[in-house]
């Protein structure tokens, strides 16, 4: 695993390749990455990008699992956390200066088997382990510094993350839902 692990200086290089594929794509200019990158940038890895202006939310894309290599997924989802999430309307060049980025390198995915729905509330660690959540055609993930930014406990994240799935609260309870763990290697400007 500690191969999978990124270096500060290479979680530092994943922040300046992201602001400079957001400012280049609001130049409406082609990005074109640094050569001779770290090899671990050429795995496949899930990767979120999350934009924030004034310490809010401003927008946050990303790809769970590893379907592609580092380095393509995080150009994709840059420009589409500044441009794509449905949340919000578009980042503009004026507002670009007023952002801060922060990029999450996932682990994949594993499914947390319990017995009973109350084991979850043992097994999963606020902190450690971003979620997601599946229960027939819906689907939502929390990032694991979520719940420690909103200073919810376990029951208070597994009831946000079904409302992120657009499922009722108490679904994490159900026998048929999966639900997944990851962690992730955060970093921030």
């Amino acid at each position: 695993m500690s191969n999978d692990i990124l270096t500060q200086k290479e979680g530092q290089l994943l922040l300046e390749i992201a602001r400079d594929n957001i400012n280049t794509y609001l130049n409406n200019k082609e990005y074109e990455p640094p050569s001779n990158l770290p090899e671990i940038f050429n795995t496949k890895r899930g990767v979120f990008v999350t934009l924030n202006k004034n310490g809010d939310l401003r927008g946050c894309i990303g790809y769970p699992e590893g379907y592609k290599p580092l380095i393509d997924a995080l150009l994709d989802v840059s420009i589409s956390a500044a441009t794509r999430d449905p949340r919000f309307r578009p980042l503009t060049i004026e507002e670009y200066n007023d952002i801060t980025i922060e990029v999450s390198v996932l682990t994949q995915p594993e499914q947390i088997v319990v017995d009973n729905y109350k084991d979850y509330l043992e097994k999963i660690v606020i902190g450690r382990d971003g979620l997601i959540i599946e229960y027939g055609f819906n689907r939502g993930l929390l990032l694991p510094q979520v719940p420690i930014e909103q200073g919810w406990d376990v029951e208070e994240y597994l009831s946000y993350l079904c409302l992120k799935a657009n499922l009722d609260v108490d679904t994490w309870m159900e026998d048929s839902v999966k639900i997944d763990s990851f962690q992730a290697q955060v970093f921030s400007e």
